[in-house]
């Protein structure tokens, strides 16, 4: 059934000049801090992650039991580097590896690699930061 060309969508005048533009799936630089057991302080570096949005979809009618994956900005392609935190006490290995992002994509969540979570951390949040109480 075609529709006549008369009956197209009428969009109101205060809609009619206003786009979303949401950022695409790309690679941006990111401070992130990195901190090891055993060692007293963090130390951000900048490296590049993923970051941006996917297109998702919520299906009308919902099935039991199916699964209905999401795509989320994620890693196409990585690297990782080395680096010494400098006040660690002896005895502690000061070498911490993080990940590099090279490549970004839209797809499923791989959680060998990515934190999957509704809400994560922030990339510098520090853990020694935070006061301990015994």
């Amino acid at each position: 059934m075609t529709l006549p060309q008369s009956s197209a969508v009428q969009i109101p005048v205060f809609f009619q000049n206003i786009t979303f533009q949401l950022p695409p799936c790309q690679l941006i630089n990111q401070t992130v801090s990195l901190e090891k057991e055993g060692c007293p302080s963090c130390h951000p570096v900048e490296t590049t992650i993923c970051s941006g949005h996917c297109i998702t979809k919520d299906p009308v009618i919902k099935i039991p039991f199916s699964n209905v994956y999401q795509h989320v900005c994620t890693y196409r392609d990585l690297s990782y580097k080395t680096f010494e935190l400098p006040d660690c006490p002896p005895g502690v290995d000061p070498t911490v590896t993080y990940p590099v992002a090279l490549s970004c994509h839209c797809g499923r969540c791989a959680m060998d690699t990515s934190d999957c979570t509704f809400e994560s951390l922030q990339p510098d949040f520090c853990m020694n930061d935070i006061p301990f109480y015994y």
